[in-house]
């Protein structure tokens, strides 16, 4: 839990270390225009950004009632958050898991990739995708039915 946290903590203790400095050398301006951009990538580079996630075991039993896609993520990687931004709304229709969370979420992807941990991993009617297309994920949503 705790890995997950550790980019977006960095940001923001750095921003504000800077922020005191330019407070000190009298540039209260300066500090807020540095420390904004910083806590707002601390927030999107943290688990905050994403809908809330359950375990790869509960993805895979809602999956299958439903039939919505899973999607296997990491806090700080660039191309879950990108898939995440350009779901927009329609990420809150599939199940997300966070693999540093649950090491059997982990342990799914890396059988999937070969040993590898590489997210994001899509995972449609049993079948996985690595960093699919934005549209083709919003489909598969679209596609699956309400509950």
């Amino acid at each position: 839990m705790m890995r997950a946290w550790i980019l977006p903590i960095l940001l923001v203790a750095c921003g504000l270390l800077a922020a005191g400095a330019l407070v000190g050398k009298g540039s209260p301006g300066a500090a807020v225009a540095l420390l904004l951009p910083l806590v707002l990538l601390a927030g999107l580079n943290s688990p905050l950004a994403f809908p809330r996630s359950v375990g790869a075991a509960e993805a895979q039993r809602r999956s299958a009632a439903d039939g919505r896609p899973v999607v296997y993520w990491r806090p700080g990687c660039a191309y879950c958050l990108r898939l995440r931004i350009r779901l927009g709304r329609g990420a809150h229709r599939l199940h997300w898991v966070d693999i540093w969370r649950d090491p059997s979420g982990a342990a799914a992807v890396r059988a999937f990739n070969g040993d590898d941990e590489t997210v994001p991993t899509v995972v449609v009617a049993g079948r996985p995708h690595v960093n699919p297309d934005v549209e083709w994920v919003r489909t598969q949503a679209a596609a699956r039915p309400r509950d």
